[in-house]
């Protein structure tokens, strides 16, 4: 068994998996660098320095092979987190590179195949419902920031919707999670990883709100009140579409 350590990005794991065939590696494992415990002292370790020219060699085999919606389904179970997610792009790369004029992904007789698409639905689901429950608050130095917590690490997923919908407004998304965050400054998306001594200001967002945000934050309360209708409610229902997981930073739920 030959383990192959990387640097958690996701260059990092296409670099070694094209080392994989480099090296002609046969009963081999890609774990983060992070992630690595060292169980077996006899296990041969390799460590992978991240190359810009071999994981574009990669994506552009992956791109003839399965095209750019195999790469984005790909991208989708890197963002999960799984423990195994770099075992299954490994199989999903090996699968494609033994059957080149097919399209691998569609192949749900393979069990890697068919768990890679269930994430890949886990994971859509999770982008898609931060696209309708994020929601931003006016801050002080009027920037409008908003937290978040999903199940998986989506905020990479999310940014070019941000951007498209709120050119015209300086935001921020923070992920409470994963501590770590996108600015926008009215040109680019940037990411910015705070230290801890300014995480407990992400937590408490609330303490630097702009009066006005305080005003409309009451309105919109009131408003979610008065106009529910008691007899109609559905708590079944509700939570079926607006999980409770979701309703702490919805301000309507406060």
């Amino acid at each position: 068994m030959t383990t192959l350590l990387y640097d958690s990005s996701f260059e990092g794991l296409l670099t070694a998996v094209f080392e994989v065939f480099e090296y002609k590696y046969d009963v081999v494992e890609i774990i983060s660098k992070e992630n690595y415990t060292q169980e077996n002292f006899f296990a041969e370790t390799h460590e992978v320095i991240t190359n810009f020219e071999k994981s574009d060699r990669v994506l552009k085999k992956l791109e003839e092979n399965l095209g750019k919606e195999g790469i984005s389904q790909l991208m989708l179970v890197y963002f999960s987190e799984r423990k195994d997610l770099e075992r299954l792009i490994l199989s999903a790369v090996r699968h494609s590179i033994n059957h080149p004029k097919q399209n691998i992904l569609k192949d749900f007789g393979n069990d890697d195949i068919l768990e890679i698409s269930k994430i890949c639905r886990s994971v859509g689901r999770e982008r898609h419902r931060m696209l309708a429950f994020v929601r931003f608050e006016l801050l002080q130095d009027e920037v409008y920031f908003a937290k978040i917590e999903p199940d998986f690490n989506v905020l990479p997923l999310i940014q070019k919707h941000f951007k498209d919908r709120y050119a015209d407004q300086k935001w921020m998304i923070f992920d409470l999670k994963r501590h770590y965050g996108i600015f926008y400054d009215l040109k680019s998306v940037e990411f910015f990883f705070p230290d801890e001594s300014q995480l407990q200001n992400f937590r408490n967002s609330e303490q630097f709100h702009h009066e006005e945000e305080k005003k409309y934050q009451t309105l919109w309360q009131r408003y979610f009140i008065k106009t529910g209708i008691p007899e109609r409610k559905n708590m079944k229902l509700h939570i079926q579409w607006m999980p409770k997981r979701y309703w702490k930073y919805l301000t309507e739920k406060y």
